[in-house]
């Protein structure tokens, strides 16, 4: 006889733990158990049926994995947070006898420190790892970095991702890693290539924000704790391998006059190295109390002179090397040009990153007080610029804070342009110190001014812009995210209209401008009293105004000043012409058996035919709606061959596709009132 199986001993109730469950086997408390998660990077599962995998009647919503609670016995922090529990139980003993030194000295000294430092090694076996998780551990430091400190965010948090921030930007900075970015309503989006990984992470705009009740910031400070040990153990490496030391010199000073990144001093590790070497020959003091001023064997200081004067030898093959590098250097960047319709859209090749990173290097810069100096003095140094200046409301750390200094070259406003005043350029020469200083808000001669959008998109496209598209007050053009591209039948706003419309918007596009040029015709004929326009029904037949109308107008022609009687008087002959080559006309229409109006008449007066260009619109219209309807027949021949499954798949194929085209198409209208409405 088999052995009767038990229910909940295989299956999906053996591979799934409730979260209750789970809290009770790792005998720890609920904010404990989310913390230790966190940690160790551990989330909720969904089965795919939970009436099985939960193991009463009724149903659970938090499932975790048995295996992850299986792990979690075996870690480290378990033991501090039982070490917590029992500190707290002492605490709350202390305070209830009222010995409030003893709870005091306890909370200060006994309280169990938690270390990450393991978890890191485990969750991160490689630094590439860790490159590729960081995209999150950026966007929350970032955004803490920017929050104002409350009883839920202490400052000492606020503080060290502001200065662990900063050191990740000056890394940027030093390395030239930084390749593109983009201004949205969340924030500024960063993108960087560290090692051959591409980092993505958003910066929130500085604005004051305002902390809501309704987010739970225990488990964010959870998440910044992990983030903070991450970014430390990444900053290390990073600065290390490029020869810094790590951590950076901080100026407290400087960060509280509001430097940032000016705030930290790089030192390299040679620099160090050289510093405590000429303290040793100074006799100083060393840092294993040894003295610096031990003899030195004379014979070995003359070999060691005699070794460093010896020229390093060039090797020929890093010269050829290095020619062929200069030669390539010269060489024109390939494009990739698209051979045919539908064909698939290459990337095209960029610069070298060297030269890119020095993109800003020839220029000085200095920035207005109403433009975002944070972003902007980033973006430029990540650049190359070495001289960014600015008004010292803004903070320190500006290369100068003087607007006329003459070497400047470009400056970025925000605001509306200024009328040039006659002696905005005419230098003051009333003090005799030997500086040119300038009265009034007007330009200063040779400067480049520019609108802050110029920045992001010369680093975006990877070269110097036409600075005159965004001057001050210019409309500028479209602001673009670098990391979509174009695709086949999409609005795309940096190409011409003509360039995206098929045939039948062309078509359309001509026909309702030709149709509202003739009502505009119409209209102005009308309103000049030189025609009466005449109805014409669906069936051809010619509807007269009413008697009334024409006695109205009688009665509003005889209502004329008398100034105007002469100027009537000389047009009664003209009108008295046109009435009978009217007649004429009509008479002709009547005896072919063809509709006549005024309005034709008076289109084949004058040589453009208002008739002729409506049978012209309706024939294009029937044109394009029977070859549309061709192709609607074409392609339902062809689904009668496909099996019904495929059939299916298509028509949600062509649903989507046609969604895509009727937004493009909006697209494309809206832009074309645009255009009209501007021309």
């Amino acid at each position: 006889m088999a052995k009767i199986k038990k229910k909940g001993t295989s299956g999906q109730a053996k591979n799934f733990i409730t979260r209750t469950q789970a809290v009770r086997k790792l005998q720890i408390s609920l904010p404990d158990f989310r913390r230790l998660c966190i940690y160790k990077g551990i989330y909720p599962r969904e089965p795919r049926n939970k009436k099985k995998a939960s193991k009463t009647s009724t149903p659970s919503t938090t499932f975790y994995y048995t295996k992850d609670i299986q792990y979690l016995l075996h870690e480290p922090i378990l033991n501090k947070f039982r070490e917590h529990k029992a500190l707290a139980k002492k605490i709350a003993r202390s305070l209830g006898r009222g010995e409030v030194g003893d709870a005091a000295r306890l909370e200060k000294t006994a309280e169990p420190r938690i270390t990450l430092d393991h978890i890191i090694k485990q969750r991160y076996p490689t630094f590439v790892d860790a490159l590729r998780d960081l995209d999150d551990a950026l966007s929350l430091m970032f955004l803490f970095a920017n929050l104002p400190s409350t009883s839920t965010v202490p400052p000492k948090t606020i503080d060290l991702s502001q200065r662990l921030c900063l050191e990740f930007e000056h890394y940027l900075i030093t390395t030239h890693s930084l390749r593109r970015s983009f201004i949205s309503i969340k924030g500024i989006y960063y993108q960087a290539t560290i090692q051959g990984q591409d980092i993505l992470w958003l910066v929130p705009h500085k604005f004051v924000q305002r902390v809501t009740g309704d987010v739970d910031f225990r488990i964010m400070g959870t998440f910044v704790e992990f983030y903070a040990t991450l970014l430390g153990f990444v900053n290390y490496r990073l600065y290390t391998s490029i020869g810094l030391v790590y951590p950076p010199r901080f100026n407290a000073k400087s960060d509280e006059r509001g430097g940032e990144l000016s705030a930290i001093m790089l030192e390299g590790i040679d620099v160090i190295r050289t510093a405590i070497a000429k303290n040793v020959a100074d006799g100083d003091v060393v840092q294993d109390g040894t003295q610096g001023n031990e003899k030195v064997d004379p014979a070995a200081q003359r070999h060691a002179d005699q070794v460093a004067e010896i020229p390093e030898p060039v090797e020929e093959s890093q010269s050829a090397d290095q020619a062929m590098n200069d030669q390539t250097a010269t060489d024109a960047i390939d494009k990739f040009e698209v051979q045919g319709e539908g064909a698939d859209v290459l990337d095209q090749p960029r610069i070298s990153d060297t030269e890119t990173g020095q993109l800003f290097a020839p220029y000085s810069f200095f920035l207005s007080r109403e433009t975002p100096r944070q972003p902007l003095e980033f973006l430029l140094r990540s650049f190359g610029c070495k001289r960014i200046s600015w008004d010292e409301v803004l903070g320190d750390g500006a290369f100068t804070n003087d607007e006329h200094d003459p070497s400047i070259t470009h400056q970025v406003v925000d605001r509306p342009p200024v009328a040039q005043s006659d002696n905005a350029t005419e230098p003051d020469q009333s003090q005799g110190d030997g500086v040119s200083r300038f009265t009034g808000g007007g330009k200063m001669p040779g400067r480049v001014y520019i609108q802050p959008q110029w920045v992001w998109d010369c680093v975006n496209q990877g070269k110097l812009l036409r600075p005159d598209q965004y001057a001050p007050g210019a409309t500028l053009p479209p602001h673009l995210s670098p990391w979509v591209k174009p695709t086949k039948a999409a609005y795309d706003p940096t190409l011409p209209l003509a360039e995206q419309e098929n045939e039948a918007e062309a078509e359309q596009a001509g026909l309702d401008e030709e149709e509202q040029e003739e009502l505009d015709q119409l209209a102005a004929v009308t309103a000049d009293g030189e025609a009466v326009v005449d109805v014409v029904d669906d069936q051809g037949m010619d509807v007269a105004g009413a008697d009334s109308d024409d006695s109205s107008a009688a009665d509003e022609f005889d209502g004329f000043a008398s100034d105007d009687a002469g100027l009537l008087a000389n047009a009664d002959e003209d009108e008295a012409g046109d009435m009978r080559s009217q007649h004429q006309k009509e008479l002709e229409a009547e005896a072919a058996g063809l509709p006549f109006t005024e309005t034709a008449a008076n289109g084949q007066a004058g040589g453009s035919s208002t008739s002729n260009g409506k049978s012209k619109g309706d024939e294009l219209r029937k044109k394009t709606a029977k070859k549309r309807k061709e192709e609607e027949e074409e392609l339902e021949r062809r689904k009668m061959m496909m099996s019904k499954k495929k059939r299916k798949l298509f028509e949600k194929m062509a649903y989507s596709n046609r969604q895509k085209d009727d937004e493009a198409a909006k697209l494309r209208s809206k832009r074309r009132k645009l255009e009209k409405g501007k021309g």
